[in-house]
């Protein structure tokens, strides 16, 4: 399916997998927005799309706040029309994500960000998609949303799973107004997120993991497959994957 004249909404947007991401629909014919908490890395990376001839539109965003994704979204809509494509894919994580260093304040702002944001996104556009009676939506989980990973913490692991059973949730009620939804699963991306691991990976590392780009290219495949066609859920990994060959670092007691 062509996206050439269609919206994409991304979240995320300035770094990882949601520049990759937006990069890869808008190079697919997309008009893409990009969101993001920092504005002046959303204009670089914009500029460089739109340098290239691509459509890339930028509006600062903190998705936890919801008050302000429904601003955002008035205001693509008001512009465009229609919101064709939203990928979520604002998501983070806390150095102190395990039971005995744990806060309130890291649990809320994972929960906050990973899975409110989600909610927030989704609630907004789904008026319009409904209208519209066509509607992509591609969340990005992760691993640790259909696995039990020790590694991520306990509120990083809640909040993906939880994306995956509200992603499943628009398919339930949406299917009949035209509306697909995907949650897309990840293992580990070689993205800025690694920074904030308790015991970051080295170098050699992230060169074996999943690339942003080869997110970029998922995201795209999804966009451009049918509408009559729904990928409820996809499971990526690294062929070289730390999780089967066991070299994890193990969270200290």
């Amino acid at each position: 399916m062509s996206l050439n004249g269609k919206v994409a909404w991304v979240t995320g947007a300035g770094t990882g997998i949601g520049l990759a991401g937006a990069t890869a629909l808008a190079e697919a014919g997309a008009t893409v927005v990009m969101s993001g908490r920092r504005g002046d890395v959303l204009e670089h990376e914009a500029g460089t799309l739109r340098k290239t001839g691509l459509k890339a539109e930028v509006e600062p965003l903190d998705v936890s706040d919801g008050t302000a994704v429904h601003r955002v979204a008035h205001a693509v809509l008001e512009r465009h029309g229609r919101v064709d494509i939203l990928v979520n894919s604002a998501g983070l994580n806390v150095p102190n994500r395990y039971w005995r260093n744990q806060t309130f304040e890291g649990w809320d702002e994972i929960i906050g960000v990973n899975l409110d944001g989600s909610f927030y996104t989704v609630f907004a556009v789904l008026p319009a998609m409904r209208t519209q009676r066509d509607g992509l939506i591609i969340n990005v989980s992760s691993w640790a949303g259909v696995h039990h990973s020790q590694l991520t913490g306990a509120a990083y692991n809640a909040s993906k799973h939880a994306v995956v059973a509200m992603t499943e949730t628009i398919n339930m009620e949406e299917c009949v107004n035209g509306i697909r939804a995907c949650a897309l699963c990840p293992a580990e991306v070689a993205t800025p997120i690694m920074d904030r691991r308790p015991v970051p990976p080295s170098a050699e590392d992230r060169a074996r993991m999943l690339q942003p780009g080869d997110l970029g290219r998922t995201i795209r495949f999804i966009a451009e497959l049918p509408a009559s066609a729904c990928v409820n859920q996809l499971i990526i990994s690294p062929t070289w994957n730390r999780l089967y060959v066991g070299g994890l670092e193990k969270p200290k007691s």
